[in-house]
């Protein structure tokens, strides 16, 4: 509901004087001669972009609020019959209390024609000069009516044009590959790909109506989208060479052993008889060296992604009384995307989306307001992977104990330190049904606006997947010293699979009160103040198919407890359905104050606190609960005399699969994020505004993975710790994080054609929980704290920790002051006025990275730790690098590494776009847009992701670049 969200950011208080509101909201009233004016229509369209137009309706007293818009510059529009029509440019986010348009009437002859306006060329007997003669008598004109009783005009040719029923735009925008920089080449050779991208829209707006039978309906709004869009970025990577696939490393400066004889091979050569088959068959989908090796890598591919999408949403609203209104709409979204990844495997997924709502409105007084709405949502989505249902490739491969189902066809995941790790999408199909019942009121007694109100949400997720259904191999060169001859004899060092048969039903609901009081305790102060109430309900799986441990003291012993018999065994202690126990005590406080301490200064100060839950982790927890044994195959393990693996028989089916791989916490709490801030703002001279503000955050209640009962690498597994059973992931919710951040902005509000604004942030941030902002956990995206029994050790660098932020926005506008100047009448203003240029700059330091080493934790499947300091410094010393390899080393035996979690920094982000734009106003109140972006306007190279591992040759150096120089023009055609 639409009181939420300002309900939300009550403690960040981002406007001054009446009230706090979201810095992505942008309040406003619409006035005539001081009144408010109700009923105006109020259209927002984003400048550099083709975001979608918001239109709202002013209230009964003028005001308005345009929520959830993103940052940057919008043009708002305000049209009322009778008044002549207003633009106004703003950025956001908005600083100032309520942006207040003022209305002006139209002129008579505009109402009602210009019957004084010159005579046209032409004889005086003209019938036409006739018309246009002020002379001629016409009612209106002679009394001056201007009223919806007055008489039409309709003498001869002088009828006036009345304003069109209908309004509406069609839009298009258009790029293709030709007009843009080639991607970023990371060799000698050159990296090209096709890309091209069409985006159609059409907006309808004006009263419903079915011929025969609906003549003047309800306003609605229809529109209809169309577009396909690709983008194209290179990666590079390591691939084996020809040498390397016959087995001959006699290049490498490592020996290669015979594990049989502990020996090394005879010229640093396996012999070819000695090469599994299994490996031989999966080196066909490895493609050949295409790119000098510069900086390690030796192959780089364009990765593009295709996106094909079609969107429809119809609105209606009707006012049955003069106290109610109401309003319902209805959309569908249809989305097609082709990835590519860099072993050229094309994954596809469709999306569709449905939603339909109704809001209705009841007026009691014209200072009490009741809301009720009701949405329902459904979303479907499906991954189809590249070799499903085309290939099986693991069975042609001779490969055993993995999914052999059609969908599930495809390698296995085989992850290396030293070359590209081979890897597919898995299969999924899941729809998720919502129902979203919401009511609220608003009550304005006085100097308060007390608000009130709450919300229930029902979901039902279904899923359709395996976590690992073709397994997870890792070679890490412990049986003969090099990863790739490990692969070659077929040796893995770990392994690890899960899948089953079980299709995951599950269910949850969500429910949320509110009240807050917006409270002008006097003249320079104004109050904000209300408490929030939040609780997500646990999911649980309709056929009770959830699977948890019971957990003795200090992980001495473990039992699974399953959702059908929720007793634990070890503990006695009784479980919830979902297995996980609820947490209603989610009770949320927020407060903010504006206080302008000298009314006739601009000098505005504000603050704020508020507590926030970190809602939407249970239902992909609860998913990692519903894929555990004895519902499934799973197991997670390291090559030893107990298990041997081999590539021919990768998992065994003698091993027996009866413990689960994950266990939560039955006590996991959702993480809480308290936040507060303080800002002072004042205007100076030249339209300028300087703000200066601290903002600061502390979250409580993180998640944290861990693997209990492990230990180092040989380490005495009793001195170590080593207690009880070990090889799963516990994931608690026991971490905590800190923000701090100061922040300086300037802006020059738009005046005489010319607006400005850049801000710079220093913040730093530091957390022990590498994945409480995950909000789509698996079993890859968890980060598993090295030593469990020093989970603080995790404490870093947050993984989104950037110290420095720089922003930038300048626009200009051609011939827009008071009179326009001298292009305001000439031949050569009408070639130049009118048009916009916008241009925006970000910049940033890196985002850190975590220093790896492809190393097995002992009695487990899972693979990497973190080095070792060496005492060398981690700066870079090769050109293009992010790191110095020569810095980290492997840990000592028995030991942990000491190199901190996201201990080394990433490329620093950079881009800056420009935009150009016009607007032509055409005969009839016709209008033609013209506009055309150009993102990376100076084609600079950046870089998104670089090579953590520590034994790569591609250490420190980047593997994926980000898009270069794209040009795109758009075309709006408004009726």
């Amino acid at each position: 509901m639409t009181i939420l969200p300002a309900v939300m950011v009550l403690g960040l208080i981002a406007a001054s004087a009446p009230s706090s509101m979201d810095a992505s909201d942008l309040p406003g009233r619409v006035l005539f001669a001081g009144a408010g004016v109700p009923g105006a229509t109020i259209t927002a369209t984003r400048l550099l972009d083709s975001a979608p137009t918001r239109t709202i309706l002013s209230a009964e007293d003028g005001t308005f609020r345009l929520a959830n818009l993103e940052d940057g510059t919008w043009r708002v529009r305000i049209e009322m019959r009778g008044f002549v029509t207003v633009e106004r440019d703003v950025a956001l986010p908005f600083t100032e209390p309520v942006l207040s348009i003022a209305l002006t009437m139209r002129s008579y002859e505009d109402i009602v024609g210009s019957a004084g306006s010159p005579k046209p060329i032409g004889p005086p007997e003209s019938p036409v000069n006739a018309a246009s003669d002020p002379d001629i008598v016409n009612g209106s004109v002679t009394n001056g009516a201007a009223t919806p009783v007055a008489q039409s005009r309709a003498m001869g040719n002088n009828r006036p044009r009345g304003e069109r029923v209908y309004r509406g735009a069609f839009t298009t925008a258009l790029a293709n590959s030709a007009w843009n920089a080639r991607p970023y080449s990371f060799g000698g050779s050159a990296v090209s790909a096709d890309t091209g991208d069409v985006q159609l829209a059409f907006t309808l707006r004006g009263p419903f109506r079915i011929p025969w039978l609906i003549r003047d309906g309800p306003n609605m709004t229809l529109s209809v989208q169309r577009g396909v869009t690709s983008t194209a970025t290179a990666q590079s990577a390591i691939m084996p060479t020809e040498a390397e696939r016959i087995g001959d490393f006699s290049h490498s400066t490592a020996v290669i052993h015979d594990p049989t004889t502990g020996l090394p091979f005879s010229g640093n050569m396996i012999p070819r008889d000695r090469i599994a088959p299994q490996a031989a068959a999966l080196l066909a989908y490895y493609p050949l060296p295409n790119t000098p090796a510069a900086s390690g890598a030796n192959f780089q591919r364009p990765i593009v992604t295709t996106a094909r999408e079609d969107a429809v949403r119809f609105q209606m609203a009707l006012a049955p009384s003069r106290r109610d209104r109401i309003g319902w709409d209805i959309s569908g979204r249809r989305t097609i995307t082709d990835a590519v990844n860099i072993f050229g495997f094309t994954n596809t997924r469709r999306q569709a989306a449905a939603d339909a709502g109704v809001t209705w409105t009841h007026s009691v007084s014209t200072r009490l307001q009741l809301r009720a709405r009701y949405q329902f949502t459904r979303t479907a989505a499906t991954l189809t992977p590249f070799f499903a249902n085309r290939a099986n490739v693991s069975g042609d491969a001779g490969i055993a104990g993995n999914e052999q189902r059609a969908v599930n066809w495809g390698p296995p995941a085989l992850l290396f330190p030293t070359i590209a790790d081979l890897r597919d999408s898995d299969y999924e199909r899941s729809s998720t049904i919502t129902h979203a019942v919401s009511a609220s009121t608003n009550w304005r007694p006085g100097r308060h606006n007390i608000s009130a109100g709450g919300d229930i949400r029902p979901v039902a997720f279904d899923v359709s997947s395996q976590p690992d259904p073709r397994g997870t191999l890792s070679f890490t060169g412990a049986a003969t010293g090099d990863a790739l001859a490990d692969f070659l004899l077929g040796l893995p060092t770990t392994s690890a699979i899960a899948f089953s048969d079980a299709r995951t039903e599950l269910r949850g609901a969500s429910y949320a009160a509110f009240v807050m009081d917006d409270f002008r305790v006097a003249p320079g102060i104004t109050v904000n103040a209300g408490v929030r109430w939040e609780y997500e309900v646990p999911f649980t799986e309709a056929s009770g198919r959830l699977v948890n441990f019971d957990v003795a003291p200090d992980f001495t012993a473990v039992s699974p407890v399953l959702a059908t018999s929720p007793v634990g065994p070890l503990t006695g202690r009784t479980y919830p359905a979902s297995l996980l126990r609820p947490d209603r005590t989610g009770i949320l406080p927020r407060v903010g104050v504006s206080w302008r301490p000298i009314l006739g200064s601009t000098l505005v100060i504000r603050a704020g606190y508020g507590l926030y839950r970190n809602l939407g982790g249970y239902q992909s927890l609860v998913q990692l609960l519903a894929q555990q044994p004895p519902f499934s195959r799973t197991f997670s393990v390291q090559n030893s005399a107990a298990t041997p693996l081999t590539l021919a028989n990768p998992f065994p089916v003698s091993l027996p699969s009866n413990s689960n791989t994950f266990a939560i916490d039955p006590d996991f709490r959702v993480g809480f994020v308290h936040s507060w801030q303080a800002t002072a703002q004042r205007e100076f001279p030249a339209s300028m505004t300087i703000i200066a503000g601290y903002f600061g955050d502390k979250g409580t209640h993180l998640m944290q993975a861990f693997l209990p009962n492990t230990y180092p690498a040989f380490a005495v597994p009793a001195s170590a710790g080593q207690a009880g059973p070990s090889g799963f992931v516990y994931v608690t919710s026991n971490g905590t994080s800190n923000r701090h951040a100061v922040q300086l902005s300037a802006r020059r509000r738009l005046r005489n054609g010319f607006g400005a604004g850049v801000q710079y942030t220093l913040a730093k941030a530091t957390d022990n929980a590498a994945t409480f902002n995950s909000r789509s956990i698996t079993p890859a995206s968890l980060v598993i704290a090295q030593d469990w029994l020093n989970p603080n050790a995790e404490r870093g660098p947050s993984s989104f920790d950037q110290r420095h932020v720089v922003a930038m926005q300048v626009q200009y506008s051609t011939a827009a002051g008071l009179t326009g100047g001298s292009l305001a009448e000439s031949v050569t203003g009408s070639l130049f006025r009118g048009w916009t240029i916008e241009l925006e700059m970000n910049a940033g330091s890196g985002l850190p990275f975590t220093p790896v080493t492809f190393e097995a934790i002992p009695g487990t499947g899972f693979v990497g730790v973190r080095p070792r300091l060496t005492g060398v410094s981690p700066e870079p010393a090769a050109p293009g690098s992010y790191a110095n390899a020569e810095a980290f080393a492997a840990p000592f035996p028995g030991s942990w590494g000491d190199a901190g979690r996201n201990s080394i920094r990433g490329p620093a982000p950079f881009s800056m776009n420009m935009a150009i734009s016009r607007s032509f106003q055409l005969p009839r109140q016709l209008r033609l847009d013209w506009r055309v972006n150009v993102t990376n306007v100076l084609n600079r190279v950046t870089f998104s992701t670089i090579n953590t591992t520590v034994a790569s040759p591609q250490f420190g150096m980047p593997t994926r670049a980000n898009p270069m120089r794209r040009i795109h023009t758009s075309l709006l055609f408004g009726f």
